[in-house]
């Protein structure tokens, strides 16, 4: 490395793929890892991302990669937040400050970005169940597309994503099927001291010598030998978090899993010995507990209350974040300070987030109202239920859960709040389209799964006021289920009266008064609509602007107003087709409006998975943007289209 900015790994230069690993001692594996860890933090520092996640699992990335024989053997990383040091190692430094921008390495794995990934992710909870299916594929005498062929699978999953359903429905699977399957538990939640030689020593002539069936033991032996504050990190990992009794053994053991743990995560002696050994002996699926420190290894992230889990660009000498000044508050913000405002005029008024109190906004209600704030963990589909409950035994619950993650909660959405006509609250963070976290992280679909069920009411933000009404709204509504949605990032600037009364269910707005052309927005695209708008002016054209509030029920008065004295009518929304466009469509349809010469049009996210890139650089590629609504207009009033984009 020439850049003086870089930090010096003359040993990791050598590595340009995982064989490169196989000819280092295990001395030059530990170097590796101390520069892959630097490397990690420097390549971050520039592009801001998940850091913690993957600062806590660089020995054990080296470490499988050193064992296994990756590509052919399967290495699957759930969620992927700590794969940077995987990519790294696979062929894709050259390209690792590229992180999350447009036409750069995704933040988490991707089939697409190389034969190293397997499995793509970005939800958690699905490494085991991919894995399992790799594996009986193999058993199968399959071969895949890639033709790197199928040897030993291996997951990684976290310990808050083994908490969820999916995991323990994966493992139950696995233990009857008894296939050679490894999973290792990437322990984060407890704190460990530094490792020791003793025990290193101790564990390395153990795991090498044992017999197979001798490992739990020799695990249970070293423990004895390890400090106080690491013996008893290991004592609470294993009896407290993971030593789940069924009958006389472990829960691992009851699923049909060998369960070799805990282990010091950061030794590399440790990593090397225990996977080399499970690797030769083992017969069916094994469970690896390795003890790992989130942000290790770099003082900033491992001194942060969230280890460094998600960081914009910052220094790495000092750790201080490079954040743009706000010019406006956050949706999410405005949607917390107007919850907290509704709950303390109503004792009913309780929320629920699945292990994103953070993100949701929520851990500020949870500080003022502890008693009324529930994290479930990773568990969408309980929390569904959960909230369904809470409002049938008569509280007034909101969900909060971003769009991407409350796909994994619609049956739920259905059979448990919808056909019942609960008052759920549904409040949708990440709207649309969100920038770096891609395609996995959209929120495309939510209108379009949720505008379809009877009874339900489905409400999308224009802006920060609207949405502190919405919730004013959702809190007032106790008929049946409600949601509301808004975006990721800043609002526009509005003031907010936090005095407005509720909306009125199913009532729009007139927000500009024009002739000829209608624009119909749902969600924040208004503010482009508005642009829009007066560009179009400036061309002699003088569109009505309208803003929809409501994806169900439609404001019909509205709308059929609208189409009956405009040429034009042109819906803009920040969803997939199926949408609040489409219901549109419907009622213009069944009115008979379509049979007298109304020109209409319905703007919408296309038919196809974005790629990360900025929030703007999406929207310019759904054809979302202002110039794109001024395009459309002019095409259907047949005009000529000078200096725009063809």
């Amino acid at each position: 490395m020439t850049d003086p900015a870089r930090p010096r790994t003359p040993l990791l230069d050598r590595v340009r793929d995982p064989r490169d690993l196989k000819a280092l001692t295990d001395a030059q594996l530990r170097q590796v890892a101390d520069e892959l860890r630097a490397e990690t933090i420097s390549a971050v520092s520039v592009t801001g991302g998940h850091l913690g996640a993957g600062l806590g699992v660089v020995e054990l990335t080296v470490a499988l990669h050193a064992v296994f024989d990756t590509p052919r053997d399967r290495l699957i990383w759930d969620v992927g937040h700590q794969a940077y040091p995987h990519k790294i190692l696979t062929g894709r430094r050259d390209r690792i400050r590229t992180l999350r921008q447009k036409d750069g390495l995704s933040g988490f794995t991707k089939r697409s970005e190389s034969p190293y990934d397997p499995f793509g992710a970005a939800h958690s909870s699905t490494s085991i169940s991919a894995a399992l299916g790799l594996a009986v594929a193999r058993d199968l005498g399959a071969e895949p597309p890639d033709n790197c062929g199928l040897g030993d699978c291996i997951a990684v999953i976290g310990d808050g994503s083994i908490s969820a359903g999916m995991a323990y429905e994966a493992m139950n699977n696995a233990g009857h099927l008894g296939t050679r399957l490894f999973v290792i538990l990437n322990d984060n939640e407890m704190s460990i001291a530094p490792p020791v030689g003793a025990m290193s020593a101790y564990l390395t002539r153990l795991y090498a010598g044992a017999p197979f069936q001798d490992l739990r033991a020799a695990a249970k032996a070293a423990a004895h030998l390890l400090p106080e504050p690491l013996r008893e990190g290991a004592k609470r990992a294993k009896d407290a978090l993971k030593h789940l009794a069924v009958g006389h053994g472990t829960l691992f053991d009851e699923l049909g899993f060998s369960y070799v743990g805990p282990v010091d995560g950061h030794d590399m002696d440790q990593l090397l010995s225990v996977l080399r050994t499970v690797k030769a002996r083992a017969t069916g699926p094994v469970l690896i507990h390795a003890i790992t420190r989130k942000g290790k290894g770099y003082a900033p992230a491992e001194a942060a209350a969230d280890r460094g889990h998600a960081t914009a660009k910052f220094d790495v000498i000092t750790g201080a974040q490079a954040k743009a000044a706000s010019n406006a508050p956050s949706y999410t913000s405005v949607f917390a300070d107007a919850l907290i405002r509704a709950a303390q005029k109503d004792r009913r008024i309780v929320a629920v987030t699945a292990a994103m109190p953070d993100g949701t906004g929520l851990s500020k209600f949870m500080d003022r109202f502890s008693d009324r704030c529930f994290d479930v963990g990773i568990a969408e589909q309980h929390a569904v239920t959960f909230s369904a409950g809470l409002a049938a035994g008569g509280l007034r619950p909101f969900c909060a859960i971003y769009s991407t993650f409350l796909q994994r909660g619609y049956d739920q959405i259905v059979h448990d709040v919808a056909i019942q006509r609960l008052p759920v609250r549904f409040a949708i963070d990440r709207a649309g389209l969100v920038g770096a976290d891609g395609a996995t992280h959209a929120g495309s679909f939510d209108v379009a799964f949720l505008a379809n069920l009877p009874g339900f009411v489905v409400m999308a933000a224009a802006d920060e006021a609207e949405l502190a009404r919405m919730v004013t709204t959702a809190a007032a509504h106790d008929t049946g289920p409600i949601a509301f949605r808004f975006p990721r990032g800043e609002g526009v600037g509005v003031e907010i009266d936090w005095t407005a009364p509720p909306l009125e269910i199913g009532k729009g707005r007139i927000v500009r008064e024009g002739s000829g052309v209608a624009l119909l927005s749902l969600g924040t695209r208004l503010s482009e609509a508005l642009k829009a708008a007066e560009s179009l002016e400036a061309r002699g054209i003088r569109p009505t602007v309208a803003d929809a509030r409501f994806a169900k029920p439609l404001d019909r008065d509205l709308i059929l107003s609208l189409a009956r004295t405009h040429d034009i009518l042109l819906t803009i929304e920040e969803g997939a087709v199926g949408g609040f466009g489409s219901h549109v469509a419907q009622l213009l349809s069944d009115e008979g409006l379509f049979d007298h010469g109304l020109k209409f049009r319905s703007l919408t996210l296309p038919d196809t998975f974005i790629d990360h890139a900025s929030p703007s650089e999406m929207y310019a590629e759904a054809r979302l943007n202002a110039e794109d609504i001024e395009r459309k207009v002019l095409e259907l009033l047949g005009a000529k289209v000078l200096g725009k984009r063809a």
